[in-house]
């Protein structure tokens, strides 16, 4: 009888709005203690309840009996509509409203509806900016349990989800069967804008947004708006200058954990992505996808002021500097002058003589790192450059362009003195120092100058 008595005085609290029971670490309130004492766990992190079959943990023994059904199989809860079952009756009346289109959960805010009330909540979060859940490691907070959870297998490295086919392992569940398409190849979501398919109806939703042209999502700080939340959480970092991913290796940090996790590929040495039509290898999956151009022919990638193509952006950036003429980084100890600050870098090494990039075949130091790359492909033997026109086979994409020029006649470098044009930078850098009388080539022995290089290398044999 008393039992009774407190069940209606705890049920006439929840319509008097009554919560006495308030937890002291987030100052949320509950109309019974019993209530509370489950609530507190998830500041405690307790987890009472262990499955027998796993071992996994839960807060709730009312979690433990649904997970229980992940083992037996049971889905006792049948959806009138179409036969699907589920293991709780929460999941099918979620699931029902696929087929109604309910959403009855409104935000007052921006008007957004949603189908369940604790995801509404969770959303409300981004408006209140609230974030109770804080990572102990890095103070990174999150508006749920969850999400710091999976935060924390950053820290411990902890990768519990493998993949069955390759052993490939992932923090995340989700990102786990994400992978597991790229084995079944099933891309079941269509855009009906242009037909192309995606493995994730999120995916898809974050296309159709490229059609739509809408960008919801407004940075405070300068006005660049973003068609997805982590998007914005990414460009932030610009303002802020977080970087939250160091590397164990050499103390570098990034702003991306992608960024992280390519960078300690130059540590491992691991090239992940290969290409299936010559065999070579890449860090980045972006890398190959270039390259994959070099088969294809493929260059979408135009100048605009005289319509050639090229396999990447970063190439007509460097191009548009021979219409230009544009040189604005300067070498501090001989005055000349270069389009990008990368080329002076490399140039400066002329004057300390260092060659950070040794080969470990034969031992040759080089001054750039693309100068190390080709070399290391003279041991290999690899010609992956293919030319269409003769057959003929290149290790580097460059020496493939320069010789491509003899079959369609192009000799984009021109001389600004007299109109004389060539096939390639370094001899208009030649002949120009016939105009300017330019010697920066100097012998260390006698100190006598010289225009080109190679006329430097043979003087030295002198001595």
């Amino acid at each position: 009888m008393v039992g009774m008595r407190n069940s209606r005085k705890i049920h006439k609290m929840s319509h008097a709005g009554k919560k006495p029971d308030t937890c002291t670490q987030c100052g949320k309130g509950f109309t019974h203690a019993s209530h509370l004492d489950k609530h507190m766990r998830i500041h405690t992190g307790e987890k009472p309840f262990t499955c027998a079959e796993c071992g996994k943990s839960f807060r709730q023994l009312i979690h433990l009996n649904l997970h229980k059904r992940i083992h037996t199989g049971e889905r006792p809860y049948a959806c009138t509509q179409c036969d699907k079952s589920f293991a709780h009756p929460s999941n099918l009346n979620t699931h029902r409203t696929t087929h109604t289109g309910d959403k009855p959960f409104t935000c007052t805010q921006c008007g957004k509806s949603f189908i369940r009330s604790s995801n509404l909540n969770q959303h409300m979060m981004i408006h209140t900016g609230e974030k109770p859940f804080t990572c102990a490691q890095c103070g990174k907070s999150f508006t749920r349990s969850l999400n710091l959870n999976q935060h924390m297998r950053i820290h411990t490295g902890e990768k519990p989800f493998t993949c069955a086919q390759c052993g490939k392992s992932f923090r995340l569940l989700s990102s786990l069967n994400r992978h597991l398409i790229i084995h079944t190849g099933e891309k079941p979501f269509p855009c009906a804008q242009c037909f192309k398919s995606f493995a994730h109806l999120t995916n898809l939703n974050k296309h159709m947004k490229i059609h739509t042209g809408e960008k919801p999502i407004v940075c405070t700080q300068c006005g660049k708006s973003f068609r997805l939340l982590s998007q914005l959480n990414l460009h932030m970092r610009s303002h802020t200058g977080e970087k939250p991913f160091a590397c164990t290796q050499c103390d570098k940090r990034f702003s991306r954990l992608s960024h992280l996790d390519q960078h300690v590929r130059i540590h491992t040495g691991e090239k992940p992505f290969t290409c299936a039509q010559c065999g070579t290898s890449f860090r980045q999956l972006s890398q190959i996808n270039v390259h994959m151009r070099i088969h294809t022919g493929e260059k979408p990638f135009m100048c605009t002021q005289c319509g050639k193509g090229f396999a990447d952006p970063s190439s007509v950036n460097k191009h548009m500097t021979t219409h230009t003429g544009e040189k604005t980084h300067k070498c501090d100890q001989c005055g000349r002058s270069f389009s990008r600050s990368s080329v002076l870098k490399i140039h400066l090494r002329t004057h300390t003589k260092e060659k950070p990039y040794s080969c470990s075949v034969c031992g040759k130091s080089f001054t750039a790192l693309s100068g190390f790359w080709h070399h290391q492909k003279m041991h290999t033997g690899v010609r992956e450059y293919y030319c269409f026109e003769c057959k003929k086979t290149f290790i580097t994409a460059e020496n493939l362009k320069q010789h491509q020029r003899i079959h369609t006649g192009e000799r984009p470098y021109k001389c600004s003195h007299c109109d004389k044009r060539f096939t390639r930078s370094g001899h208009l850098k030649a002949h120009e120092s016939i105009h300017s009388g330019e010697k920066p080539y100097a012998c260390s022995h006698c100190k006598k100058t010289f225009s080109r290089k190679e006329y430097l290398k043979a003087h030295q044999r002198i001595h």
